[in-house]
């Protein structure tokens, strides 16, 4: 499969399929819980199988768990019933941390487990693509360094960020080329700590680095689909799209019409459906007519692929998820 070709081509066609980032529901397919979830990969590929077998999305996506990677380099991590897990305390406070901070190998913690699941579901899901989820790399340093603490560093301690970035960025290189030889066809990397930066910083401390990642990993048959669900990507878009994704995928703090205005034709755009607003907290009623405003809106991109804002909780109701996908396949543009 030729990735982008395959996003742009969909994008493009006269039905258009959904990719949303659709993975923690699948507990209430299971039986389990999001702790008995991320602890087996056996669980995460069989939930994987049930949301595919249930919804007719474009892709299938694995967990956002933004917890794996930075547990891997240390971090403690908090697990929870019914909740995404989190990443508790700081691992690198000063410079001498950051220069002692040591760069884990593919395995370490949960990292194996993830690379597993995408390879056992690969088995099981054959009729559309697999895309496992990574975490960008300022989102990793931000739960190595602390959310308020990097963003003060990156004024004050620049050499000890861009440190800590190196380290993210050799890391994600070879946890994605996992994922690659797994079977998937490409990664979500999510990078939503970047969108609460300015344009200035987020160009100076996280675009160069996703760069080089997708450079590094990214060919015709497998590519890196960028998330960021900031408010102010808008204002990013140049250096965002010169990062060379096969797709961008936004959240739903944007208006997507004005991103795709200022989008060129072969950048495939993904977003926005509100995963808490609707997927979490509405009706079947109000997420079909979320949906097929939003298709209507944008029925003239043919470079636009409907999906959630972001990662859709633990706790939406499958109602509304069901009903998102009866809306999308009402359409055909």
């Amino acid at each position: 499969m030729q990735v982008k070709k395959f996003l742009q081509d969909h994008a493009a066609g006269s039905h258009k399929k959904a990719m949303p980032i659709l993975s923690f529901p699948s507990t209430a397919l299971l039986g389990c819980s999001v702790r008995e979830l991320i602890a087996s990969s056996d669980k995460q590929a069989q939930g994987m199988a049930a949301v595919a077998a249930r919804c007719p999305s474009l892709a299938s996506v694995s967990m956002m768990d933004l917890s794996v990677e930075a547990e891997a380099f240390g971090s403690t991590m908090v697990a929870f019933e019914d909740e995404v897990p989190a990443i508790t305390g700081i691992l690198v406070e000063t410079p001498e941390d950051a220069e002692n901070l040591a760069v884990p190998e593919v395995g370490a913690a949960r990292t194996g487990l993830y690379v597993e699941t995408i390879r056992k579901a690969c088995e099981l899901i054959t009729d559309r693509p697999v895309f496992a989820g990574v975490i960008g790399p300022f989102s990793l340093a931000g739960r190595l360094m602390g959310v308020s603490e990097i963003m003060l560093n990156c004024y004050d301690e620049e050499d000890m960020v861009h440190t800590v970035m190196r380290k993210a960025t050799d890391f994600l290189k070879k946890y994605i080329l996992a994922y690659k030889e797994a079977g998937a066809v490409g990664v979500v990397m999510a990078e939503p700590l970047t969108g609460i930066m300015s344009p200035s910083l987020a160009e100076e401390f996280s675009a160069p680095y996703v760069k080089e990642i997708i450079e590094a990993v990214q060919t015709e048959e497998f590519g890196v689909v960028y998330h960021n669900c900031g408010a102010s990507v808008e204002a990013m878009l140049p250096f965002l799209y010169d990062q060379g994704a096969v797709a961008y995928h936004f959240g739903d703090a944007v208006d997507l019409g004005s991103i795709l205005a200022k989008t060129p034709e072969d950048i495939v755009v993904m977003g926005n459906i509100s995963p808490v607003f609707e997927f979490k907290d509405g009706t079947p009623e109000s997420i079909r007519k979320a949906v097929l405003d939003q298709m209507e809106a944008l029925k003239d991109f043919k470079n636009y692929i409907p999906s959630s804002g972001c990662d859709i909780p633990p706790k939406a109701s499958w109602d509304n998820i069901d009903a998102y996908f009866r809306a999308v396949g009402e359409v055909a543009l």
